[in-house]
């Protein structure tokens, strides 16, 4: 369960930061699906600690899952660049945490 609730956690964490760069557009509006979507993002993350997930652990997924799918939507969302290098930052990222999750295993 507690793999669902971090799922969760990273699409209104996600939402929230889209949300935010709408905001800075000047539609206004926004602001209320950034207030949403950090509300409901941490409070699905603190359920996803209350099954027991390490903190390390859930953090780092959250971080880098929420880099890698901020990214990627902003390319196709504002047309923001995407390079082979920040590219290879987010696989970095991705593994730093595969190396964080092995390790909080033994």
């Amino acid at each position: 369960m507690g793999g669902l609730y971090l799922a969760g956690a990273i699409i209104f964490e996600v939402f929230g930061t889209i949300s935010l760069r709408m905001a800075s557009t000047g539609k206004k509006n926004w602001f209320v699906g950034v207030g949403i979507g950090y509300l409901i993002a941490f409070g699905m993350l603190v359920l996803t600690l209350s099954t027991g997930m390490a903190l390390g652990v859930a953090y780092g997924i959250w971080v880098a899952a929420g880099v890698a799918l901020t990214v990627v939507l902003s390319k196709f969302l504002f047309k923001e660049p995407l390079t082979l290098i920040m590219g290879v930052g987010i696989a970095l990222i991705g593994g730093g945490v595969l190396l964080i999750e092995i390790g909080a295993t033994h």
